[in-house]
């Protein structure tokens, strides 16, 4: 009998063991989006919950209430280095995110509560900063909860969040130049070894933000100087000069950037520079 009682108990525990290791997907599965911005990234983590045709905005997704979010786990961002939203500066750090939503604008809650996986343990006082946006209706219908990182820059861009025709969005910006031009001065002009200097990247800071051209002319010729095969040196260059209004030299820069690129097997720049060279010729 014991031998017998033995037996059942072991297929019982069989039995458990196996039901136990039973995997299904999740109703709201999770989603890791990690997006480089400014001179760091925001890490986003959130649930998905689908429509499955139910009603969303106004019912799932309540008027005038925190809603989480997400589904089952609280949503996070991660930033790695400064950003600013809403006018607030946000330090690197983990942060959760919480909104109140409505018909016409939606409040967006920056907190630092990491456990918000359900309106009740949210607390006001653990705010950050609040941003109110407006939301707007788009053709498309977003089966299941979406947000992603769009328009983005150099310092700007924007937390998407989309859910049926419903769309919202939070700008987020961070303020790099100071400390950039700071590095280049030094990394330029405190280092000693010619061939160490990162005068294209510098050149291309320049020519991108607004900064000084001739400037970034120079440091293109130099970055050319330290490579004589880099043919998107050239290129650059020649963008730089089309800028300036220096056609010649830039026809001049882009035909010796086709010769290299041609000579590398590289079509895309190739491409890239017989499309600057079309342009300076529609110009007359």
């Amino acid at each position: 009998m014991r031998k017998l009682i033995n037996v059942f108990a072991f297929t019982l525990v069989m039995v458990y063991a196996g039901h136990a290791q039973l995997k299904t997907p999740a109703p709201s599965p999770t989603q890791f989006i990690k997006q480089d911005f400014g001179l760091g990234t925001i890490e986003l983590s959130y649930s998905r919950p689908a429509m499955k045709g139910r009603k969303i905005m106004g019912d799932l997704v309540p008027y005038g209430k925190v809603w989480r979010t997400g589904a089952n786990q609280p949503t996070t961002l991660t930033f790695t280095d400064t950003v600013i939203i809403g006018g607030t500066k946000i330090p690197a750090g983990k942060y959760g995110l919480v909104s109140i939503p409505d018909a016409a604008n939606w409040t967006l809650i920056i907190t630092k509560q990491l456990d918000v996986n359900s309106p009740a343990n949210y607390k006001a006082e653990n705010d950050v900063v609040r941003v109110k946006a407006k939301s707007r209706l788009v053709p498309t219908t977003a089966q299941s909860f979406t947000m992603q990182f769009v328009n983005i820059s150099n310092t700007k861009c924007e937390l998407q969040l989309q859910w049926d025709k419903t769309v919202v969005g939070l700008p987020i910006t961070t303020d790099i130049d100071a400390r950039i031009m700071a590095q280049i001065d030094e990394q330029i002009n405190g280092n000693t070894d010619e061939s160490k200097k990162p005068y294209f990247t510098a050149a291309l800071y320049y020519m991108d933000n607004g900064k000084d051209l001739n400037q970034a002319l120079e440091w293109f010729r130099k970055a050319a100087a330290q490579n004589t095969k880099a043919f998107w040196v050239l290129h650059q260059k020649a963008n730089c000069e089309a800028k300036m209004g220096k056609k010649k030299e830039a026809i001049a820069s882009a035909n010796e950037s086709i010769k290299l690129a041609t000579e590398a097997k590289n079509d895309d720049y190739v491409a890239l520079n017989k499309k600057l060279l079309a342009k300076l010729a529609a110009k007359g």
